[in-house]
């Protein structure tokens, strides 16, 4: 990354976002030494401005912001630094600075997501989707299909706990059949999109 330091005289902004929900937590100030205390560290560390020295998000707080990328704008004056916080972000206990809830209630499909892609390799010992892995595409659609026949049986049945149970196993086998497919959530999501704009 060639970042213009110079154009702000040493500092450039840092926009800080949620890398599960995508939310914008806070805005900052960087500059060379506080970017790199950042990549090494693993937590966002900025320049304070008030202060006039580096200061790691979260040091009197324990709420850590844990970055799990940067980008940079097409200026090159900017940062987008991807981040998952580890409490409220704000210094008056909101979720963000903007006073905004950082949760859309669907981020933790991201997390399942991601937990399948490691299974994907892993042992298959302890780790019963690294065994749906190993038995293959056949079996994994087997599962998909049983689990759907499950959760249409409930929602006829009318038991709306037994049916949220069979709707989570479902989603769960779907996710995996979708991971065994080397796809990704995002992209039946961007086929519905498509869809939507027919």
């Amino acid at each position: 990354m060639k970042i213009d330091f110079q154009k702000q005289n040493g500092l450039v902004p840092a926009i800080i976002q949620d890398s599960d929900t995508d939310k914008v937590l806070m805005l900052g100030y960087m500059n060379e030494e506080a970017l790199e205390t950042t990549q090494s560290s693993g937590r966002v560390t900025f320049f304070s401005r008030s202060k006039n020295r580096l200061w790691t998000k979260g040091e009197t707080s324990g709420n850590f912001l844990h970055i799990t990328g940067i980008k940079i704008d097409c200026d090159n004056d900017t940062l987008l630094i991807k981040a998952r916080p580890e409490g409220p972000v704000c210094h008056t206990g909101q979720d963000t600075c903007f006073a905004e809830e950082n949760n859309h209630g669907l981020e933790f499909l991201n997390k399942l997501q991601e937990v399948i892609e490691q299974r994907k390799s892993s042992s298959t010992e302890k780790s019963y989707t690294a065994q749906l892995f190993a038995k293959g595409i056949k079996k994994i659609s087997q599962k998909v299909g049983e689990e759907a026949t499950e959760t249409i049986l409930e929602a006829m049945d009318g038991n709306k706990e037994l049916f949220l149970e069979e709707s989570a196993d479902l989603m769960y086998h779907l996710l995996v059949l979708i991971s065994a497919q080397n796809l990704r959530l995002e992209d039946v999501v961007k086929t519905l999109e498509k869809r939507h704009r027919i």
